[in-house]
């Protein structure tokens, strides 16, 4: 079984999403004069790698501390943007992978968008789900959606409309995975466990991908 990481460090000249700080990770203690290193820690909960809670955008969606712990770890199908994509995941670019998608817990979309990770170019046009593709994804009984981009919603999109559909369906979205094409299977497990804050609209994860290597598809033993 391969252990593969889909999230990006977390470091005070990270990219951050426009209009937002990045992190401070101050040096609070050092070995010199405590006896112990330790950093204060000060960021944005939708820094990096990260989980959109049903609390994000809804009036009184519920935050990631409600949500059970089963919610950020299970079953996970990837598929990839086609290549003559115009910008749109549409509804029949999901369709066709239909089935798959029905019986899996989440939905992973490699768009290849985290190469532009560094750069100027990752914060806009990047490819996004059609509000249509999104209320059928609502549907059917996932547990989350992730992208290797920085929103599931156009990056000037005022009504968000692909976030409150997803959300509104108690869903969680995964924003800005990373390295998605090293996964060498469609199946897999998949874990995106978040902080266990009080009362959150969001949260850094450690995303991970067990794919199995033995011909099963689930990902672990």
């Amino acid at each position: 079984m391969h252990i593969i990481d889909l999230t990006h460090l977390i470091s005070p000249d990270m990219p951050v999403y426009p209009g937002m700080e990045p992190p401070e990770l101050d040096k609070a203690c050092s070995i010199t004069t405590h006896g112990f290193r330790e950093k204060k820690i000060t960021m944005f909960s939708h820094i990096g790698t990260h989980i959109d809670a049903p609390a994000h955008m809804l009036k009184n969606g519920q935050t990631l501390d409600e949500l059970p712990i089963e919610t950020f770890f299970g079953t996970a199908f990837l598929c990839k943007t086609p290549d003559n994509n115009d910008g749109i995941i549409d509804i029949d670019d999901l369709k066709a992978e239909g089935e798959n998608i029905e019986q899996a817990d989440f939905l992973l979309i490699n768009t290849g968008w985290d190469k532009y990770w560094e750069g100027d170019e990752y914060f806009s046009g990047y490819p996004v789900l059609s509000p249509e593709a999104a209320d059928w994804l609502s549907r059917i009984g996932l547990k989350g959606v992730g992208l290797d981009t920085i929103s599931a919603d156009m990056a000037d999109s005022k009504d968000f409309p692909v976030h409150n559909s997803l959300l509104k369906s108690g869903m969680i979205i995964i924003e800005n995975l990373s390295g998605l094409e090293k996964i060498n299977r469609n199946h897999f497990t998949f874990s995106c466990l978040p902080l266990k804050l009080e009362k959150a609209d969001g949260s850094p994860v450690r995303a991970i991908a067990f794919v199995n290597d033995s011909g099963r598809d689930d990902g672990l033993e």
